[in-house]
């Protein structure tokens, strides 16, 4: 296979990181991060919001016109086609997410499910959305999950529940291999994890003969999950299927440590950010070793582990746009990555989530606070849009 031209990687060009931000839009960024790292803000807005919008005032506008618009798509479908153009003029795709989470009612489930297939069949054809997503929570009950985690017995209505979120899942990854859309199933908490992994690999082992359609999501803060990797990776060699894995480092550090503090069990998150960084590290090169038979989605913010990934593509000869190789990260976050990484040849996609606005006020409070505690990351954004003012100035 004759190799693409390689181009130096660099990050702190911020001409090719905002080229599709007019003025106006770079303005509204920097003012939105400059809230953001205000930390009492980022506290105290979250019950301020949730109680504005439950008495019925009208903030709703404020919220969409904000910190909805930077970090989402829209409400529908429909509405992300702005973002998916957008994101496509710098040759990076999207991931459509419908962020509605925390719901318990079977109809909600069985709408949820039906909205991913709609997302699956809009990604059908069209190169701009190259994969897919969903959560296991969002089509089944977190409770029904974590009892078969804790090895409960199930009595026979959770049984034909459970029976449900097999089907939508099934259903769900059907449609992408009909569809030939890749799909990811996010990871969780640790205590409904098990059940998600398992849901994965049968996923795998139908829809992962030819080639890679589904992948799981491994949180490389938890001290196992390297060695779950390599031993899932075992699995689909003996069984003859591609495994695919996107790796995270992580999104529930906090409630993980805690709920491990209050009932008495060893935390299952890595001591320190040095052990994590380096399990996501070697999951890369474990990676790249074995790249026919793993696929993977490199979803991180973090620059050295990026660079890592484009030097390891070259250390095996492998071509930037491989198809097992994707790199992703958020929307409305490190456009420094995204971007100069699509414009050096690899393949960049960005999670769009997308819903109703109070449905998707949870995933909003979670970035913004993550914006904050992710040591610099609000102060780098700040810097790399403070210097692309400039340059434009100039």
């Amino acid at each position: 296979m004759e190799l693409s031209p390689k181009k130096t990687l660099n990050f702190d060009n911020t001409e090719v990181a905002f080229r599709n931000k007019s003025n106006g839009e770079l303005n509204a960024a920097y003012w939105l991060f400059k809230i953001i790292s205000s930390n009492f803000l980022t506290k105290v807005g979250p019950p301020i919001t949730n109680f504005f919008m439950n008495i019925g005032m009208p903030i709703k506008g404020i919220i969409k016109a904000t910190i909805f618009k930077h970090f989402c798509g829209g409400e529908t479908i429909a509405e992300c086609e702005h973002t998916i153009a957008q994101l496509n003029s710098g040759q990076v795709g999207t991931i459509l997410d419908y962020s509605v989470e925390g719901e318990e009612e079977e109809e909600v489930f069985d709408f949820t499910c039906e909205e991913i297939i709609r997302t699956i069949e809009r990604a059908a054809g069209d190169n701009r959305i190259p994969i897919t997503v969903f959560k296991v929570t969002g089509i089944g009950r977190f409770g029904l999950l974590e009892k078969l985690d804790a090895k409960q017995e199930l009595n026979a209505a959770e049984t034909a529940e459970f029976e449900k979120v097999k089907q939508r899942c099934e259903k769900i990854c059907r449609a992408a291999f009909d569809k030939n859309v890749p799909v990811m199933v996010d990871a969780e908490e640790t205590w409904i994890q098990d059940t998600i992994d398992l849901l994965a690999l049968d996923m795998m082992r139908l829809f992962n003969k030819e080639s890679i359609i589904v992948y799981n999501t491994y949180q490389m803060y938890r001290h196992d999950k390297l060695a779950d990797l390599k031993a899932d990776h075992l699995i689909a060699k003996a069984e003859g299927f591609i495994l695919g894995v996107k790796m995270v480092r992580g999104a529930y550090m906090e409630k993980e440590r805690k709920r491990a503090e209050e009932m008495g069990y060893p935390s299952p998150i890595q001591p320190t950010k040095e052990a994590s960084d380096k399990d996501y590290d070697e999951s890369l090169r474990y990676s790249m070793a074995n790249i026919n038979d793993i696929a993977i989605v490199c979803g991180t913010h973090n620059e050295q582990s990026s660079r890592l990934l484009a030097q390891l593509l070259d250390e095996y000869n492998i071509d930037h746009n491989h198809p097992h190789v994707y790199f992703a990260q958020l929307l409305g976050m490190s456009d420094n990555l995204s971007f100069n990484l699509s414009d050096a040849g690899y393949n960049v996609a960005k999670y769009v989530p997308y819903g109703p606005v109070k449905a998707v006020m949870p995933y909003l409070f979670r970035r913004a606070q993550e914006n904050t505690s992710i040591a610099g990351q609000t102060s780098r954004e700040l810097g790399l849009i403070m210097k692309e003012k400039k340059r434009r100035k100039l």
